[in-house]
């Protein structure tokens, strides 16, 4: 599948790069950009089509055929040298002699300049030096299924309560609920199948052990609000099971209903209607106007996090099909609301000089409502090599690659002039992060400002300990010497960032 999906993007690539170069080709002539496009699309047609099959014969198209600097460069030629010959042979053939050669061959010429040129970033970012060894790329389900938490381990499903269950939905959804749930302690149970708020306001408030919604969390409307409802409606620590169809499995379930390439085709509209439009208060009106609001795509994070703002605490996680099923405890009344909940730049709260808490300016890397679950990711994965938390599927596609260029990093700019940050100092951290420190080092580490460029990069340390010794030897020597050390961090850490390409995660 990724392999098919890498080709196809290949392809389009390729034919792109095409067009490109042959509409600046026929823009040098003096008849203009109009003339030779009218009478020089059959040359292009073969071109194209002869271009298109070589790289694919030639493995210049293909996952895994290119893998360093070498090989792309070898393929690229090689490929586009035939292609250009069985061209030249074919139009030879048919007595076609009154195209233009400049045209023709500049827009061989300038195509393979391009993709040299787009080949060799492909990979740079391919071999990219990471400071720790990458994890393996695991699945949604792979990930949930690997989770061995004695909270999350299947009980044996109640007879009666599975055929209640059945009742409302499909036999898999019914017993993947009965396995998480022991309905022989909820003294007072619930089960209803709605997206109508209503539906549960008019259920005793407080009264509850255990209430069970059989629909998906992506046809509420008012999500946060519905389940801040929910919460009251339980008693102190009372059980919710609700269920998503989580952003991951939706793209699975439309790219195998779909004709291949037709998906990603759609894709692109497909996102922007419904992950764009609704993030922007623009747009999202209209958005309400026209959809009401219903079958929102909702990644895993985001249903996760969005249950965690609303006062549960995620107990168990478990896949019926393409439904992941969540069963979650009352632990506390709501969280306030973040209005500003999808917004590109987000507040994150940090500890800052002398403990106090600031808002750090990242640009969003993350899933919505992300900031509520990471000492649930922290429980299920711990930490990686280099500190950051593993599998961390909180962060996006998009976010991955923003870190990688620091990009994430940037609205943090302003901190510093705001003079809540300096330019190099110990990192600021989450106060989840932060209590993981020991405690000497946290009572050490609030008596000065973080800064943007933590010691971190200078150092590469590999695990927790090592981060806490790294700052520990920074703060030592900032002690004694200011300035000296921080100049010494910055051009050591810019010599491994520019010269060892070390990223972050």
């Amino acid at each position: 599948m990724e392999n098919r999906k890498f080709r196809f993007y290949s392809l389009l690539a390729d034919f792109l790069i095409l067009i490109v170069s042959f509409l600046f080709m026929a823009s040098l002539k003096p008849a203009g950009l109009h003339r030779y496009t009218l009478t020089h699309y059959p040359v292009f047609l073969v071109l194209t089509g002869t271009w298109i099959i070589v790289s694919i014969l030639n493995g210049k198209i293909g996952r895994g055929k290119i893998i360093n600097m070498k090989s792309m460069f070898a393929r690229v030629v090689t490929s586009n040298i035939i292609s250009i010959s069985v061209a030249a042979l074919i139009m030879y053939i048919f007595r076609e002699y009154t195209y233009s050669r400049a045209v023709v061959l500049g827009t061989a010429l300038t195509a393979t300049m391009l993709e040299i040129v787009i080949g060799a970033l492909y990979v740079s970012f391919r071999k990219a030096a990471v400071q720790e060894p990458e994890a393996p790329q695991l699945t949604e389900k792979e990930l949930v299924e690997s989770v061995h938490l004695p909270q999350m381990n299947d009980i044996t499903p109640n007879a009666e309560f599975t055929e209640l269950l059945l009742q409302g939905t499909s036999k898999e959804k019914a017993e993947a609920i009965a396995s998480m749930v022991n309905c022989t302690e909820m003294t007072r149970l619930s089960v209803v199948s709605t997206n109508e708020i209503f539906n549960i306001m008019s259920l005793p408030e407080g009264d509850y052990s255990c209430i069970i919604n059989l629909k998906t969390m992506n046809s509420i409307r008012q999500l946060d609000d519905f389940l801040e409802m929910v919460n009251k409606r339980l008693s102190g620590n009372g059980s919710f099971v609700c269920c998503v169809e989580t952003l991951e499995q939706r793209k699975i379930r439309l790219s195998n209903n779909l004709p291949f390439g037709i998906y990603y085709f759609i894709a692109p509209f497909d996102f922007l209607i419904n992950r764009v439009l609704p993030r922007l208060r623009l747009s999202r009106k209209l958005w309400l106007y026209f959809t009401g609001g219903s079958n929102p795509p909702l990644s895993r994070a985001e249903a996760l996090g969005r249950l965690c703002r609303a006062g549960f605490e995620i107990r168990k996680e478990k896949f019926a099909g393409n439904i992941l099923c969540i069963l979650s405890k009352k632990r506390s009344l709501p969280l306030p609301k973040n209005e500003n909940g999808y917004g590109m730049i987000i507040a994150l709260s940090r500890i800052g000089y002398q403990g106090k808490p600031f808002k750090a300016y990242k640009l969003r890397t993350m899933h919505p409502y992300s900031e509520y679950i990471q000492d649930y990711v922290y429980l299920l994965h711990d930490l990686q090599q280099g500190g950051k938390l593993k599998h961390d599927f909180r962060i996006t596609s998009w976010g991955r690659f923003c870190r990688r260029i620091w990009l994430d990093e940037l609205p943090m700019i302003a901190n510093y002039f705001a003079g809540e940050m300096k330019l190099v100092g110990v990192r600021p951290l989450s106060k989840h992060y932060f209590n993981l420190y020991a405690d000497e080092l946290r009572e050490r580490r609030v008596k000065y400002k973080p800064g943007l460029i933590p010691p971190f990069y200078a150092d590469l340390p590999k695990n927790l300990d090592e981060i806490q010794r790294s700052e520990i030897q920074f703060l030592d020597a900032w002690d004694k010497h200011p300035f000296r050390t921080e100049v010494r961090y910055f051009f050591k850490s810019m010599s491994n960032i520019l010269l060892k390409r070390v990223r972050s995660n």
